[in-house]
């Protein structure tokens, strides 16, 4: 993994994702929970081959990772890393989180951010107790959801880890990166939902749109 000058032991923040493409709700959701649980620094990890999605519907890691790097430079505070886009295998959370901690000793204090959806999901996950084991999750919320279901779709994982599960509740922020594309696709204007460089990039590269780039 690249030299990120993180501190053991001092938290930091994991932001997983495919990043298709990176967008201000991406960048304030990262913000807002640096913040609140005074991280050290953010980093953005674009995933290399999911396992929950459609491999040919996901632009290719090398336009994802430069996308995050534009659109995280003007904040020092986040890093952006390529480790899971330059694996050739299946990116699994755990595998990366035992990377991670292999770099730094064992060491590392990581928080992995994560969405509630994807939190009900966990017990799906490959080795979902190892998982919790190597990191503390911020789950992030939404005014009005309930969360009172979240014991029973985790059930014994949370009963033995609930004290490592952070929840944080942002306001709706409206923004898709699928919306994004679609606009992109129809030829609409993305500007002001996602970062300038970002736009830019896009446009450059043609992605999205009906005849993108193979670069």
């Amino acid at each position: 993994m690249e030299d990120l000058s993180i501190s053991p032991h001092i938290p930091f923040g994991l932001f997983g994702g495919t990043f298709d493409p990176p967008h201000y709700g991406h960048l304030l959701v990262a913000e807002r929970i640096r913040e609140a649980f005074d991280l050290q620094k953010v980093l953005f990890m674009p995933t290399g081959i999911p396992p929950h999605k459609d491999v040919g519907r996901v632009s290719a890691g090398h336009h994802r990772y430069m996308m995050a790097l534009l659109a995280t430079l003007d904040n020092p505070h986040f890093a952006v890393s390529r480790y899971e886009i330059d694996k050739t295998e299946t990116s699994y959370t755990v595998d990366t989180l035992r990377h991670i901690q292999d770099v730094y000793n064992g060491q590392a204090n990581v928080y992995f951010i994560i969405g509630v959806d994807a939190l009900l999901a966990l017990p799906t996950w490959k080795e979902p107790e190892n998982v919790l084991q190597l990191c503390r999750m911020i789950v992030v919320t939404r005014p009005g959801a309930r969360h009172e279901h979240i014991p029973e779709k985790l059930g014994t994982l949370y009963e033995q880890y609930k004290d490592r599960i952070e929840l944080m509740e942002l306001p709706p922020i409206g923004i898709a990166a699928r919306d994004i594309r679609h606009s992109v696709l129809q030829e609409h204007s993305i500007r002001y939902v996602v970062p300038d460089k970002v736009r830019q990039y896009i446009a450059k590269h043609r992605l999205y749109a009906k005849a993108p780039s193979r670069l």
